[in-house]
């Protein structure tokens, strides 16, 4: 199998919500995106005035996600620096957000919460690369220890926080499916990401270009729950964004040999993983 593309990298998510005004104050307000575009029944979220990065599509008569079954882990946003998460840490103590957790991976340190409606998110930065420790295979140790809040808290600046920064980009995403090697196979050895952590035989984190991970997945709701369905909250698809078209027919090439269902739009790829979790690939704008 031929790798995906180094410089392949997570574009924007979107979300399937009940509560469209709700969610799209807690993005602004406490999160810190900006309002990109509105509808009647969609909300487009950026950082820096351009980019979508999460998208909020409404819809009132939603069924509220079970809690065995696949969907979205968590969403992850990417700040540019250990100042910029202070910040962010920072303005959620005076918040008084509720978090769910605060991790040093050792190749990143992360703050975890979710929405309103239990969409998991994780705000991180990123240690410098040179610095991640791989063990013999050259593979990155599953590693969570508690963050060192205070050590972070001493890095933050002074001025008023308003909003995330300008550069934040969506990392990663995390992806709760029903079969980690169904998932394997499709994502690995099919979209052709690499493994770069394992953890058992119950969560998977690959990347493109050796980054520490752009999708994880995990079987950590079950084994027998149920395939991400339309009629339910959480996740709608995500994008995969690939440098070029050329790549893009990579990809389409990948599918038709193995023959996994797709659809085209406007030379956009529109498909499910195994666990009908939505995927959108396409070519990066330039």
């Amino acid at each position: 199998m031929t790798p995906i593309h180094e410089k392949t990298h997570i574009g924007s998510v979107t979300l399937k919500v009940r509560n469209l005004e709700k969610l799209a104050a807690f993005y602004t307000e406490t999160i810190g995106l900006e309002i990109l575009s509105k509808g009647e029944t969609s909300v487009t979220l950026t950082a820096d005035g351009k980019t979508p990065l999460i998208i909020l599509e409404g819809n009132p008569v939603l069924h509220q996600r079970p809690m065995k079954s696949a969907g979205l882990y968590h969403l992850a946003l990417l700040v540019p620096s250990r100042t910029d998460l202070a910040n962010v840490l920072s303005h959620f103590i005076e918040t008084n957000t509720h978090l769910l957790g605060a991790s040093n991976h050792r190749f990143s340190e992360a703050i975890y919460l979710q929405d309103p409606e239990n969409n998991g998110i994780e705000i991180y930065r990123d240690v410098d690369r040179e610095d991640w420790r791989r063990d013999e295979r050259g593979k990155l140790p599953a590693v969570s220890e508690p963050l060192d809040v205070q050590s972070l808290l001493a890095e933050r600046d002074t001025k008023t926080w308003s909003r995330l920064p300008e550069n934040t980009v969506m990392g990663h995403v995390h992806l709760n499916v029903l079969n980690i090697a169904e998932a394997e196979t499709f994502y690995m050895n099919i979209l052709g990401f690499e493994e770069q952590t394992r953890i058992g035989d119950h969560a998977l984190f690959i990347s493109a270009g050796g980054y520490h991970h752009h999708i994880a997945v995990n079987i950590w709701n079950g084994r027998d729950g149920d395939s991400n369905r339309d009629d339910v909250t959480g996740l709608l698809h995500y994008e995969i964004i690939v440098p070029s078209l050329l790549e893009v027919k990579k990809v389409l090439s990948a599918l038709e040999r193995e023959q996994v269902p797709y659809h085209i739009e406007s030379e956009t790829i529109l498909l499910k993983d195994p666990s009908g979790n939505g995927i959108v690939i396409k070519a990066e704008q330039h």
